[in-house]
């Protein structure tokens, strides 16, 4: 069977995290065409300075951008504070910003938040399109989730939950068999 490796990116840094189990959530929904991977390394980046985007790259971000090589597409869930990206999570994107392996990676947004974070979404969008990103509107959607403290199992417990998760999902996967 063929597969669409898809990186899930939570800009979350929090041990209970609804952005994380919403994606650890859809990495056990997902239908056999996608493999999704959790990406663990958010907080072990260093700090972007653009005199360190050179070779050789620190180990953390070499291993980032060889991640996001290696995906078909990116599955972002990613929270809003102070109304806007959180820093680890901009910091993040700020050192694939130089690499070779972003431009034109199809990207999904699902937002967890159950108030919208409506001002984090559009300044990620922005980001991403700045990028070079190709935002997949028909699979990015808000799974609203009651926020700090949610776990996986409550996501999966929560059938009307699992359903929205494998209806992006399937999207998903059939814009990125069809390109």
């Amino acid at each position: 069977m063929i597969q669409r490796r898809v990186l899930c990116l939570s800009g979350s840094l929090r041990r209970i995290s609804a952005n994380t189990a919403v994606l650890q959530a859809a990495r056990q929904l997902a239908p056999g065409t996608l493999e999704l991977e959790l990406y663990a390394g958010l907080g072990s980046l260093p700090l972007f300075n653009p005199d360190d985007d050179v070779e050789p790259l620190p180990a953390m971000v070499q291993a980032l951008r060889a991640a996001v090589g290696r995906s078909d597409a990116l599955l972002i869930a990613c929270p809003e504070y102070a109304h806007g990206v959180p820093g680890a999570f901009k910091n993040l994107l700020d050192w694939l910003v130089g690499s070779l392996e972003f431009p034109g990676k199809p990207v999904a947004l699902l937002n967890a938040s159950a108030r919208g974070s409506q001002h984090a979404q559009a300044a990620l969008r922005e980001i991403l399109l700045t990028m070079s990103a190709r935002l997949l509107d028909p699979a990015s959607v808000t799974v609203p989730l009651p926020g700090a403290g949610c776990e996986v199992g409550t996501i999966l417990g929560n059938e009307g939950r699992c359903a929205e998760l494998r209806t992006m999902l399937a999207t998903l996967a059939a814009a990125l068999f069809a390109a």
